[in-house]
C-alpha cells in the first residue's frame, strides 16, 4: 500500500500533507525546512536542519497524517513500513502514531541509517519499540508518520522518493 510516491508536492497519496516541526514547539531551537526536489534524480521529500539539545530540544521531523481526516487507518494485514531514502549517512527515526498515543512525546519507533546513495529501508512493525507509552502498537489504528532527526547534534539532510507499507511475504509449503 502506498503512502506516498511524492509525485505531487501538495498532497500525499492519501490525500493529506506532509508537515514540519521542530523542538520549537516546546522551546527549543532546531531549525527545519522541507520542500519537494529532484535529490540524485529523483523527486523526493527533503528534509533538512540543524538538531541542537539547547532549551531541552533536539528534533526535526516531517509528518504526515495517514488519512486525509487525520482518522485512523487499519494496516493489520501489512508487516511494517518501507522507505526508499538517501541521507547524509546519519541515523534517523520513524515515529508512528495510533489513536492510543494522546501525548506529544508518545510513539512508536525504530531507527535506520540513510547512506549517500538511494536505497530502501524496510522497518518491521514487530521492531517499532513504544516511547513514554505502556500500550502495545495497535495496528488497526494508526494515525500518522513521522521521519525525525532526534536526540543528539547534528544536521539532518534526508530525502524520501517512495513510502509504503510492505506485506510479509507468504510461505510456500
Amino acid at each position: 500500500m502506498i503512502i506516498d510516491d511524492f509525485a505531487d508536492p501538495a498532497r500525499a497519496s492519501s490525500g493529506a500533507r506532509w508537515e514540519l516541526y521542530t523542538d520549537q514547539v516546546m522551546g527549543g531551537i532546531s531549525r527545519g525546512a522541507i520542500a519537494w526536489e529532484t535529490v540524485a534524480g529523483r523527486t523526493a521529500l527533503h528534509v533538512r536542519g540543524g538538531v541542537l539539545l539547547d532549551n531541552n530540544g533536539g528534533f526535526v521531523q516531517a509528518s504526515l497524517d495517514l488519512s486525509a481526516d487525520g482518522g485512523p487507518i487499519n494496516v493489520s494485514e501489512f508487516a511494517g513500513v518501507e522507505a526508499t531514502v538517501i541521507g547524509n549517512n546519519e541515523r534517523y527515526n520513524v515515529h508512528v502514531r495510533t489513536t492510543d498515543t494522546k501525548r506529544p512525546w508518545q510513539s512508536y519507533r525504530q531507527s535506520f541509517k540513510a547512506s549517500e546513495v538511494w536505497q530502501t529501508v524496510r522497518l518491521p512493525f514487530i521492531d517499532f519499540t513504544p516511547h513514554r507509552i505502556d500500550t502495545p502498537l495497535d495496528l488497526s489504528c494508526l494515525r500518522r508518520i513521522s521521519f525525525v532527526a532526534i536526540g543528539r547534534e547534528f544536521e539532518a539532510d534526508l530525502s524520501l522518493s517512495h513510502l509504503a507499507f510492505f506485506r510479509a511475504p507468504s510461505s510456500h509449503l
